[in-house]
């Protein structure tokens, strides 16, 4: 996996474009984010180079060294600084309770993804917050007919409505949906595709 996202990522352009994703920024201002953010696989940075402008402490990382070369100039070009680590999340030796706010935006992991969403709920405070945006179970019909949407083909890498009603413990949900959207992002989201998005705020 860390070889197909650095041979996606050192091209020129920006695989999923240079501006945030709508829903991420959406999320930011409609819940007032502030203090620490968490973003796992954050690829080119585009939504941790948005949330640092509007003065988030933004902490990222993917397991791709392109990807942190990318962000880092799309960074510079928009003069912010944002902290970006590379590697897998058990790496990093995250602190309990460290960070206000985590956004997982179309982060699809290729295994435990279970256990991963469980550590990194214990990295939230309390009464802060996960927001998740990423592809439906369904989306593998849309992506049969049009491959430019992307997305994993592996249905354990996708999200479900029943699997998210019980995969953040102790967070009450604000917001749980699965939902057709269309897609405008960069060269490898475009089309209409089904997503889950997903708002909960940590109770205990």
């Amino acid at each position: 996996m860390e070889e197909f996202w650095n041979n996606r990522y050192k091209e020129k352009e920006y695989a999923y474009g240079e501006k945030p994703n709508a829903f991420f920024k959406e999320t930011i201002e409609k819940l007032k984010l502030n203090g620490k953010l968490q973003l796992p696989a954050e690829g080119e940075g585009r939504n941790a180079v948005y949330a640092s402008k509007k003065g988030i402490d933004v902490v990222a990382f993917d397991i791709s060294s392109e990807g942190k070369i990318k962000a880092q100039e799309l960074a510079e070009k928009q003069n912010v600084t944002i902290d970006y680590r590379v590697g897998e999340f058990e790496k990093h030796n995250f602190e309990l309770n460290s960070f206000d706010a985590l956004g997982l935006i179309f982060a699809h992991f290729p295994k435990n993804k279970t256990i991963l969403h469980e550590q990194m709920a214990e990295l939230i405070k309390p009464n802060g917050y996960i927001f998740l945006e990423g592809f439906s179970a369904n989306n593998i019909s849309y992506r049969e007919r049009n491959p430019k949407i992307g997305g994993p083909t592996n249905l354990e890498m996708l999200y479900t409505v029943e699997e998210m009603k019980t995969t953040f413990k102790n967070f009450e949900v604000i917001l749980l949906e699965e939902k057709e959207i269309k897609l405008n992002e960069g060269s490898f989201h475009n089309g209409i595709a089904s997503v889950i998005r997903y708002i909960g705020k940590k109770t205990t």
